[in-house]
């Protein structure tokens, strides 16, 4: 796998970080990510990732753009309103980076469909905004042996963290047995 020049010119700063260089942007372009949803923080996320080169995203949310997410989920528009996030979300990091592939799943997560979601990604980046979702996908990368980045918001405060237990680490289960009961979450 090579770089075109077009993609070594909008990668340069990458190129030049010793951190990245070519060897890291050529393992972007060949990596295979699936981010699980599409609002508050899918949008920045499958944004950046998309600018970064990451060779295939994959992007599951089941929800449509509400004029009350235009705020804070900045990959969607006053025009998109009414159309799925996916497609929303699709055509922004599309119109960013059109040399990468977007697969878009307009659906919702469940026991039935997870597994398979998962089959064809190397990674899987958990931007939901629900317990039952967060338990879903972590117990489906357990499962699946695939690293775990998971992101929540609360408010003004934020969480990230790496979780990949076949590395020795964690699972979010091995933190959090349990989820909270419904009526203790704030939305």
């Amino acid at each position: 796998m090579k770089l075109t020049n077009e993609e070594i010119n909008r990668y340069a700063r990458h190129l030049t970080l010793p951190e990245v260089g070519m060897a890291g942007q050529l393992k972007f372009k060949a990596a295979k990510i699936l981010l699980i949803g599409a609002g508050g923080l899918g949008s920045p996320l499958g944004m950046y990732l998309g600018a970064a080169g990451i060779g295939k995203l994959g992007i599951v949310d089941f929800d449509v753009v509400d004029s009350s997410n235009l705020q804070r989920q900045i990959a969607h528009r006053v025009a998109d309103v009414g159309r799925p996030k996916v497609e929303s979300i699709k055509a922004t990091i599309l119109a960013g980076n059109p040399e990468i592939e977007v697969e878009i799943h307009d659906t919702r997560l469940s026991r039935d469909n997870v597994l398979e979601l998962f089959n064809g990604y190397d990674l899987v980046v958990d931007g939901s905004d629900n317990f039952e979702t967060r338990y879903l996908v972590n117990d489906a990368a357990f499962f699946t042996k695939k690293p775990l980045v998971y992101g929540s918001i609360f408010k003004f405060q934020g969480q990230i963290t790496v979780f990949n237990p076949h590395e020795g680490g964690p699972c979010y289960r091995c933190l959090y047995a349990s989820p909270p009961p419904a009526a203790l979450v704030p939305s």
